[in-house]
Parts: structure tokens; sequence; C-alpha cells
């Protein structure tokens, strides 16, 4: 009997053991790359759809506005609403030859999503985007966007593979939780004054976790 209770107690115990190390590997496995400390002068380019530019709400309460306040550099806004990212693709580097900003936060995919565009388009051109910037020696921070869902939103399972594919930061939770609150909802998609600043908040943390600012 002894010896049955100590063999069941230890196969729970090993399933709690292993609970904690799948648990601990998933964390080290989502934990952000670190990135260069920006200069006090910098520049950053945050580029996307309309999440970036901000519909829904004013100028100064778009996610770059608030995001430069928080951190005390200089963030521009490269949002184009209604973009698809083969657009984006083209845009991008007249918007980084013009700028040449330290750091990019790309924020892009939504539209595709909504269009219900192949997944592996997405992928290619957002991972040509990030080329396009590594090149110019331009460090980047991705963010996932959620894809379209009555319910648990979270951000398309490809975020975390490109972010992994490519050794960025990756900041997947936002979007899905701001998308899920209506009270930080202008609209069914876009997010309000008080949603765009947690939005930065979230941007502001990242950088200051990864060791940008």
């Amino acid at each position: 009997m002894r010896f049955l209770v100590l063999t069941r107690y230890s196969g729970f115990a090993g399933r709690i053991l292993l609970t904690i190390v799948f648990t601990l590997l998933a964390a080290c496995a989502e934990k952000a790359p670190p990135l260069g400390k920006l200069s006090a002068d910098a520049v950053i380019v945050a580029f996307g759809d309309s999440l970036t530019y901000g519909t829904g709400a004013k100028n100064h309460e778009a996610y770059p506005a608030q995001l430069a306040l928080l951190i005390q550099r200089d963030v521009i806004n490269a949002g184009k609403p209604g973009e698809l990212t083969a657009e984006g693709l083209q845009r991008l580097p007249a918007i980084l030859e013009e700028h040449q900003p330290e750091l990019l936060i790309l924020c892009h995919g939504g539209n595709d999503l909504l269009r219900k565009k192949n997944p592996q388009a997405i992928v290619s051109n957002l991972k040509a985007m990030i080329t396009e910037a590594k090149k110019r020696g331009i460090q980047v921070v991705l963010v996932g966007v959620p894809e379209p869902a009555l319910f648990l939103l979270e951000s398309a399972p490809f975020y975390l593979k490109i972010a992994s594919d490519e050794n960025i930061p990756l900041e997947k939770d936002i979007l899905p939780e701001i998308e899920s609150d209506n009270a930080l909802k202008s609209d069914t998609i876009h997010p309000n004054a008080a949603g765009y600043r947690k939005f930065a908040q979230a941007i502001a943390g990242l950088l200051k976790h990864a060791g940008a600012i």
C-alpha cells in the first residue's frame, strides 16, 4: 500500500514538475530579445494601417503621439488607414529613407486578416518589411494583430513565428486586450483615446524591458 501511494504521489509530482518546466520553457521562448539603447534624440517610425494612424481618436491621441510623450523620443506616425501588407511593403522604403529612424515599430496585417488574405503572403510581406529595416541597421519591434473572432481574441499565430525567426521583440497581447474591451474602442475595430493610451503604454513597457530606453 505504501508503495502504491508513493507511486501515485510520484506520478502526480512528476506531472506538476513537467507543467512547471513547460511553463518556464514557454516563458523563455516568449522573452523579448534585447534591443540596443536608443539615443536621446532617436527617431522612431511607427508603421502600419489605421491602428497606427489613430482612426477613432484625435491626432494627439493616436498611439505614436502618446508613446512619444511617454518615452521622450520623436515618434513618426506612418500609419495609413486601409492599407494591406503588400501596399505597406511598397511604401516602407521611402519612409525609412526620409526619416532615418533608429527603430521601426511594425503593426500591420489587420486589413489582410479582415479580407482573409493568404497567411503565407502576409508573413512574406511582413518579413520583407523587417528585412528593409534591418538592411539599413534599423531595429524592429513587431506588434501582433488579432484574428477576427467573436470570443477569445488573440494575435494571429504567425506573428510569434515571425518574431522568433527574425529574433525581434513582439508585443502580442495588447491589441487583443483592447479589442476585447468595448470601453477601449471607438467602433468595432478601432481603439478610442484610452485604448490608444494603453497601446502606447504597452509599447513603452516593452522598450524599457528590452533595454531600448
